[in-house]
């Protein structure tokens, strides 16, 4: 288990929920085809990083694994 302290975990998860809201947010008014593209792949490789990690404890992956999908 990697070494991070309860807040640390706490700030990881918030940032992985950012990118779900975003991704479930939708394309936003303004912004091209291409860089939404880019924008969600970026957003999930980073979920998928996050999910991956073995410092979870009680927080809830499902969110983070449906976003993926």
């Amino acid at each position: 288990m990697a070494d991070e302290t309860a807040a640390e975990i706490a700030q990881h998860y918030s940032a992985s929920m950012d990118s779900v809201n975003l991704i479930t947010a939708g394309q936003p008014a303004g912004m091209s085809d291409d860089d939404w593209t880019a924008t969600l792949q970026r957003n999930k490789d980073h979920l998928d990083i996050m999910i991956a990690k073995d410092y979870w404890t009680t927080e809830n992956m499902t969110p983070l694994k449906n976003a993926v999908k």
